[in-house]
């Protein structure tokens, strides 16, 4: 049979037939934002034995790049604009890509418990 599908390597990707109109893979995108980047490797390993135990293929997790946020403020109340304090919020991200999942791959994932540091966002 002939390749009907190909990614932007030119690589032939699998067909599913489904009631004779051949249908594209499924994909589920998850995006994770933490400040702590230790909770959010766990929570993203968690995502991950998750669909694997179910029967899903991933791909990541991806590191994606780390927002900084800097914050400048003066020392002093009144006077002495030359003594000044910075902070900084670093925001880490993570990308997981999971592929062909099955019904009990959702229904795991909509049970899993994560830690509330992480903020989640699922496109499918």
């Amino acid at each position: 049979m002939a390749c009907v599908w190909e990614n932007f390597r030119g690589e032939c990707l699998e067909n599913r037939r489904e009631g004779g109109k051949i249908m594209a893979k499924q994909k589920i995108r998850i995006r994770l934002k933490a400040y702590d980047h230790r909770v959010l490797d766990q929570s993203a390993e968690k995502i991950v034995e998750t669909a694997k135990r179910s029967g899903a293929s991933v791909s990541g997790p991806i590191p994606l790049p780390t927002e900084r946020t800097v914050y400048t403020v003066l020392r002093a109340v009144h006077k002495y604009k030359d003594s000044r304090e910075q902070f900084e919020m670093r925001t880490h991200k993570r990308l997981i890509d999971i592929v062909n999942p099955t019904p009990q791959t959702v229904d795991a994932l909509m049970k899993l418990d994560l830690p509330s540091g992480v903020d989640i966002e699922i496109k499918l």
